[in-house]
């Protein structure tokens, strides 16, 4: 029996118990350290004098926590994950020990800077902001050649996550040609920029947002590998100001922070952000509980491949 089928008696298990109002989470997101090797225009973490980095013991903890609320989805961020050392232990230590306690995928989110072939995650994921030229303009001189020598050589397709703002707006052209014509990235993930602290600058006014939404649908009507479903994308358009898809859904997925503590929302409702959400995750969670069907085949073919 694969993994989708032998999976689905819980899934509908959790969906049925969140329907009448159990609000425990089926994902979480676990970020091991704010330490990094780049110095994004987008992320305040490289100007942190002292960096928080959680140790191996602490990470199990966690672990064992959101599979005991009912997690059973993890994926673990940073910083840079591939920074992350607790003495000889590194990455696939974590992720192994999240499949040895239950976890049915394990993914992990990396800039792509340092190698990370045979790696044990069941998904990575690379940020790319652009193309070429415009990556360096948001991630740092030779970003974009490192990532891509990265990508060819670690040994499978990787999935790219995209933050679109002000800045890269304009080369999603190139961007999607790059995606669908590279060999070495399976699909693409869209997410808009979310006006953080001291980042407001790179958000994008809703008409503009609301336009860019409509031409990654037309992308992926005609084919390009856009992870996004229609739905999920037409759930983060913008009205009166405010994003469609509230935080109403936002506790399907549970945060841990790099200081150690605990969230049942991700760190835009913490900074009283969610009114201008850009995080895909969010329009995706509004459209599954709205029964969109395209929402719920692309998230059992994302988990349960």
């Amino acid at each position: 029996m694969n993994a989708a089928l032998r999976h689905l008696p819980y899934l509908g298990w959790w969906y049925m118990r969140s329907l009448l109002g159990r609000r425990k989470p089926l994902q979480s997101v676990i970020f091991l350290l704010d330490r990094c090797n780049l110095r994004c225009k987008h992320c305040s973490v490289y100007a942190i004098d002292e960096p928080r980095i959680q140790t191996y013991e602490q990470i199990r903890r966690h672990l064992l926590y959101c599979y005991r609320q009912g997690s059973r989805y993890v994926d673990f961020e940073g910083g840079e994950l591939y920074l992350w050392r607790d003495g000889e232990k590194t990455i696939d230590d974590i992720i192994d020990l999240a499949h040895e306690i239950g976890f049915w995928s394990a993914t992990i989110t990396t800039n792509a800077q340092l190698p990370f072939p045979d790696s044990h995650a069941d998904q990575i994921w690379v940020s790319l902001d652009g193309y070429g030229d415009m990556h360096d303009q948001i991630r740092g001189k030779g970003a974009f050649c490192r990532l891509e020598d990265n990508i060819r050589h670690c040994g499978r397709q990787v999935s790219v996550n995209m933050v679109i703002n002000r800045l890269n707006v304009n080369d999603l052209d190139n961007v999607m040609e790059y995606v669908r014509n590279n060999e070495c990235i399976n699909n693409i993930s869209l997410n808009f920029h979310t006006p953080f602290a001291e980042t407001e600058d790179l958000f994008l006014d809703p008409q503009k947002r609301n336009e860019t939404i409509d031409l990654l649908i037309d992308y992926k009507k005609r084919g390009y590998p856009i992870l996004n479903t229609v739905s999920g994308l037409k759930a983060m358009r913008m009205k009166d100001g405010k994003t469609v898809c509230t935080d109403r859904y936002c506790w399907v997925t549970n945060f841990i922070f790099s200081d150690g503590s605990r969230a049942p929302k991700c760190m835009g409702f913490t900074h009283g952000v969610c009114d201008r959400c850009g995080f895909s995750m969010g329009g995706e969670m509004y459209s599954l509980f709205h029964l969109s069907l395209d929402t719920i085949l692309a998230g059992l073919s994302l988990r349960e491949q």
